[in-house]
């Protein structure tokens, strides 16, 4: 069995304040974006994760979706699988891949052994092997706060526009993102703001981690650059990096861009 799991970005992100527990409050969108890897589940001798195409870094025990198998395989009894992955998400871009996948696998695992599990319970597998996998439980845009793992339904549809992804070749930890940010309470909610007509969040919609981050790597802030200099309406960077993304109103191709990075057309 297989499944294509999708990639997300965000549509603005403020980070509100740091909690006790070491991580951040934040404020943010998230929206499905049609880029996607492959997760496959078979049976085998022995559980284990291959990566077939692509690469993810850290040792193969750590994968996030060996953890939610293991996870559900403690509590099930499930027989061994092979899990393989096709990588085509890039990692390290704020597009949530690696969650992503281990959504998909949970779903997978779901459906093939007959768990009967509901969302929300998948949902509490998947929450916490990272803030963002439970939204891909469901995966519809929704108004993220809390971690980014609390979720309210927003109606929201961008399918007329044509969305391009752009990645340059850098990588940005979460962590170096975080160590740049100083959390504040913006005035009007992003919940408020993604309501506004597209043509006006350029100016009102922000990600917080822009700022420390194109301050490090000024590729990064040249490539939000060119995709308004190609006539987005609206463009950013997902979560904390280092993709960007950029909405248009009719379908384009940015050769330019392509030379030093990797674009993906997202009509």
């Amino acid at each position: 069995m297989l499944a294509f799991a999708n990639a997300k970005i965000n549509l603005g992100l403020s980070v509100t304040e740091k909690r006790p527990d070491g991580y951040h409050n934040i404020e943010t969108v998230f929206y499905p974006l049609k880029l996607y890897d492959v997760v496959e589940i078979t049976d085998a001798e022995e559980t284990s994760c291959v990566v077939a195409e692509g690469t993810i870094p850290g040792n193969a025990e750590d994968n996030i979706c060996l953890k939610a198998f293991n996870a559900l395989q403690k509590d099930f009894g499930l027989p061994a699988q092979q899990i393989t992955l096709l990588k085509n998400i890039p990692v390290g871009a704020g597009l949530g891949g690696g969650s992503a996948d281990a959504a998909f696998l949970v779903k997978l695992v779901n459906d093939k052994f007959k768990l009967g599990l509901s969302d929300a319970q998948m949902e509490d597998y998947v929450r916490p092997l990272g803030a963002d996998c439970a939204f891909f439980i469901r995966n519809k845009p929704v108004f993220a706060y809390g971690k980014g793992d609390q979720f309210e339904v927003i109606d929201l549809d961008l399918s007329a526009y044509f969305i391009v992804l752009v990645k340059p070749d850098i990588h940005v930890s979460t962590a170096d993102a975080y160590s740049g940010i100083k959390p504040a309470v913006a005035g009007t909610s992003l919940k408020d703001l993604i309501h506004l007509p597209l043509e006006d969040c350029k100016l009102a919609i922000k990600n917080d981690f822009e700022a420390s981050v194109f301050a490090k790597y000024p590729e990064i802030e040249a490539v939000k650059s060119s995709l308004y200099h190609e006539g987005a309406i609206f463009a950013a960077m997902s979560g904390s990096g280092s993709s960007v993304f950029g909405i248009f109103a009719a379908e384009v191709k940015l050769p330019e861009l392509e030379k030093r990075n990797r674009v993906f057309y997202n009509g």
